[in-house]
């Protein structure tokens, strides 16, 4: 959605299930079994609709998964007993002459309420911020940090990025008239196939015209007619499967010959590609977390 209204509904919807900030900040104090809130996936995306079509938006939010996960369960931002990690970026383009000016509150609102509500532990939350006091949200800074959550992860833990700015198949850093913007193989070669299997990866993408991300991903559920009605996740037709065929980082992420997509290409005995394509993935509502077992990652975009 457009900068700044996707992060900010999706803390309003939460903060409203929690009973005010008030008493979510006190929810802080007891124990956190990594439900975030008691509403589903499908009605944090229904609410968010809602709320961003009241203040006059008319994006519909949607939910990109790497395979497809139960969106009638409790919405949660950490998942099991393991480490949650957090990157927040949020770029305001100080020095241009259309800066932004929502990115640096979002990400602060955004660690409040990990670390006072969802569970998260300071020292593991990291803010890139071009506000002078955090570290710059330079594109060498960001992969960086991308390269060192998934170094430090392993398997039960949960890791969170949250990134405002500017962006749409790609994500503009602060730097990126001099060093380019970061791509989708940016993201895949320096966090994605790096995540260990059983880690759980939870991407919020804010950016102007964030419907097409650099985070794609293979199942998609709209806040939108059918997929209400359904409350189960399609295949994303937009969806490229070749950006996932490299090392093991499909079968990672979606399990090998899992859910109706093929394996990656195999070389045969000449050393060329074997002939192979991904077919259609199931979409049955019986295809979902369960199918993958343990040894699978679990990615899902907002």
């Amino acid at each position: 959605t457009t900068g700044g209204a996707c992060a900010s509904s999706l803390l309003q919807v939460l903060y409203d299930a929690e009973g005010g900030k008030a008493k979510a900040a006190g929810a802080s104090k007891k124990k956190h079994d990594g439900a975030t809130s008691k509403l589903s996936y499908v009605d944090i995306l229904v609410k968010m609709r809602s709320d961003l079509t009241t203040r006059g938006y008319d994006q519909i939010p949607q939910l990109t998964a790497s395979h497809p996960v139960d969106i009638a369960a409790p919405f949660r931002l950490k998942s099991g007993k393991g480490t949650a990690r957090a990157l927040l970026v949020g770029i305001n383009y100080a020095e241009e002459e259309n800066q932004q000016s929502s990115s640096h509150n979002d990400v602060k609102n955004m660690h409040r309420y990990l670390t006072e509500v969802a569970g998260f532990d300071a020292d593991n939350v990291t803010m890139l911020m071009d506000d002078g006091d955090c570290p710059l949200p330079s594109k060498a800074n960001i992969i960086e940090t991308w390269k060192e959550l998934a170094e430090d992860s392993k398997a039960g833990d949960s890791v969170f990025f949250h990134f405002s700015g500017k962006g749409s198949e790609t994500i503009a850093p602060v730097d990126y008239e001099n060093a380019g913007p970061i791509c989708d193989g940016d993201m895949y070669n320096a966090f994605v196939k790096k995540i260990p299997k059983g880690v759980t990866v939870t991407c919020l993408m804010d950016s102007c015209h964030s419907g097409s991300t650099v985070l794609e991903l293979p199942y998609v559920f709209k806040a939108d007619g059918t997929d209400i009605r359904s409350k189960t996740m399609k295949m994303n037709q937009g969806f490229n499967s070749s950006k996932f065929f490299f090392g093991d980082t499909f079968n990672q992420l979606i399990g090998e010959s899992r859910n109706g997509f093929s394996t990656p290409p195999r070389r045969s005995s000449n050393g060329r590609k074997a002939a192979s394509s991904p077919s259609t993935p199931t979409t049955n509502s019986s295809a979902c977390d369960d199918d993958l077992g343990d040894d699978a990652v679990t990615m899902v975009s907002i």
